[in-house]
Parts: structure tokens; sequence; C-alpha cells
């Protein structure tokens, strides 16, 4: 597996941007603090972006069954302001180069990927052979043999995988999972999601960089479109063909920007998927034998709102990394379901890998199959 330095990218993507910035200039006091508590997992953000400033480390102050034990980053400034905002003593303090040594750090247990998803496989590995739980950031990682080796790495080492996939905990999304399961509306006949937004002009990005994404709108919003489709019905898909749409060559020059896809399922029911980086869209619709149901927004943050033919949905909001996180620390401490498995990742990178496969193939239909435990 290609390993590109993590300190070569932030060098790149945020040179000039100071940590106070990044995680606003008046820190707000936490709330409680969860370290000395014996029957919560301490976790470890590895990599301090956006999605762990904003969305993690925020949420780990409220979770119940885990806690912000410590941090991993490749930039020196942002561990002073992570270590003062989180009361992060500095022995869990780690950078890419002394990462190995978390095997030694007993109070964390578990070890949240939140990288460049060319580096997913590589952190999440060292962290398995370290004896660390691990959580991946999607999409697991940028081929189907680096999901092969991340998942024998954790069955190896015996801890626990799980995929940063937060719909899966969070209401609205459990309740559509409900409808495919009951047949509530019937027998499902039609389903489409969509998951896009517009990124702007930022053509530095690393999104934007095939070399760190492993690819573009399919391998971010498109991991959303293609696991609306498969919870919406309950079932994986057998087939799919796909094409791709460029407007702007010359700013999506690396990565693809806009692609379709058609899924068929065993049941009959058929799916079509759209995903984007230049056209913002956002919903899951399914249309059945006694009705419809959908989502507008689908995988947002919060707020999310649906509707059905007999209804609007009405479900209490809260942040959905406390609850993915949270049902990931249960899995672990009482043997829960695992809702959102390693093999479901896999799964989901087979699918992106066969979506490319059509394309490069005119379109043409790719079969697909999957053994019974790589469930929805």
């Amino acid at each position: 597996m290609k390993e590109i330095s993590r300190r070569n990218f932030n060098a790149k993507v945020a040179k000039g941007v100071g940590a106070a910035a990044l995680l606003g200039a008046t820190p707000w006091a936490i709330s409680k603090t969860n370290r000395n508590e014996k029957d919560k997992l301490g976790i470890a953000l590895v990599g301090l972006g956006s999605y762990s400033t904003y969305q993690l480390a925020p949420a780990l102050v409220d979770t119940k069954h885990c806690y912000l034990a410590g941090i991993v980053t490749g930039t020196p400034e942002k561990e002073k302001v992570w270590a003062s905002k989180y009361n992060i003593p500095k022995k869990n303090i780690y950078n890419y180069q002394n990462f190995d040594e978390i095997v030694n750090n007993k109070s964390i247990d578990v070890v949240y990927v939140v990288l460049p998803n060319s580096m997913h496989a590589d952190f999440c590995i060292r962290a398995a052979k370290a004896g660390k739980h691990v959580i991946c950031e999607k999409p697991m990682a940028i081929s189907v043999e680096e999901c092969d080796a991340i998942i024998n790495a954790c069955k190896e080492a015996g801890v626990k995988l799980g995929m940063g996939y937060r719909l899966h905990s969070e209401p609205y999304t459990q309740e559509i999972k409900k409808y495919a399961r009951e047949k509530t509306f019937g027998k499902i006949r039609y389903i489409s999601a969509d998951a896009g937004y517009h990124s702007g002009s930022h053509p530095q990005q690393w999104r934007l960089n095939k070399a760190l994404s492993g690819g573009g709108a399919l391998m971010n919003m498109g991991v959303y479109a293609i696991q609306s489709v498969i919870y919406g019905t309950g079932e994986n898909p057998i087939s799919v063909s796909a094409q791709e749409f460029s407007t702007r060559p010359e700013y999506f020059k690396d990565t693809d920007e806009t692609i379709t896809a058609q899924f068929e399922f065993d049941s009959g029911a058929i799916g079509n998927i759209m995903t984007s980086h230049n056209i913002s869209a956002n919903r899951l619709f399914a249309s059945c034998e006694n009705g419809w149901f959908e989502l507008d927004p689908a995988s947002t943050y919060i707020p999310l709102a649906g509707r059905t033919s007999r209804g609007t949905l009405n479900f209490p909001q809260e942040s959905q990394q406390k609850l993915q996180m949270d049902d990931f620390a249960k899995h672990i401490l009482f043997n829960t379901p695992n809702v959102a498995s390693g093999e479901m990742g896999r799964r989901d990178m087979v699918i992106v890998e066969a979506i490319y496969e059509s394309i490069a193939l005119g379109g043409r239909k790719v079969q697909l199959e999957f053994p019974p435990e790589y469930g929805f």
C-alpha cells in the first residue's frame, strides 16, 4: 500500500492556518470530565481536521460510554490548543511518527482514524497491532484490497472494527431501516438517493487530489447514496451500471465530478443514485406497493427531515456522532450488535469499484454478490 506522509499533507493544505483559528477563537468550557470513570472507553482521534474539530470532539463531551482520551496530530500547535481545551494529558498526545507507542497507553481503548482516505489502511492496521479497537471514517479505504487488510489485522489482533457511519445510529435512518425490514408500505419497487454538494473554488483541497482521496464524489458523498439505497431496501444489490459526467474538467482534473448509477435487487426493486462535488443534493425516496417514504435532507448532521404517504416523521435530533460513538462503545462493553461493521465498509468499497468498472466499460452492467453477513 502506498504511504503518503500526513506531515506533507498538513504542510500543503494547512500552511499558515493556526490551530486556535481552527478550533475557534473562544474555547468553550467542558461540561463534565469522563477521565476517571472506568466504565467508559477512552478514544483517541487520529487527525484533527474540521470533522474532528467541529463534530467528533464536541460529541465526545456528551457521550455516555466513551470520552476523548487522546489525540494524534502532525501539527504541534494543535497539541497545546486541544490539550488546554479538552484537558488531555501530555502522555496521551501523539504525532504520526511516534503513533505506535500508543500500544503502551492503557487509558486509550479506541483509535478513531479521521485522515485522508489513502491513510486509513495504514493507521487502522497500526492501531489494531497496538491492541486498540478501531473506528474508521468513511470510506473504509481506497480499495477492496486495503479493506481486507484492515479487517484481517483487526481479527488477528482480536480487536473490534467499526465504520464511521453515523446515520445508522440516528432515529430517522433507523425508521427507514424498519420500513424496509417490516415492509411497512409493502414491496419496494423503486428507490433513489442523491448526495452531493458544490465544492466551490478550492482546487487545493485534498478531496480533489486522487493520491489522497482515491477518487472524487463517489468516494465521498457517493458512500451516503450507496448506503441509502441499501438500507432503504434492506437488500444488497445484485448488479450495477454507471455513468460519469464532467462539466468543469478544468477544476476536477484528477477526480470524478458527478456520477449516476443504477442498481438491481433480488426482490425486483430497482434503484438509482446520483453523487456529485458540483451539485447540491441530499434526498432518499422510495416508492412502494402501498405508499412511499422519503428523507429530505437524508444525510446532513442535523436536522434531518422525513415524510411518508401516511404523514410526517418527527424524532428527537441530537448529535449523530455522539450516538454513533456510544453505539460502538456499547458494542465493545456490552457485546451489543455492531451497527456499522468493517464488512459493511468493505461491501461499499466493492460497489464503488464496480461502479468505476462499469464506467470504464461504457456503462455496462457489473454483477455483484455478497455473503449473508454483509448486512444493512
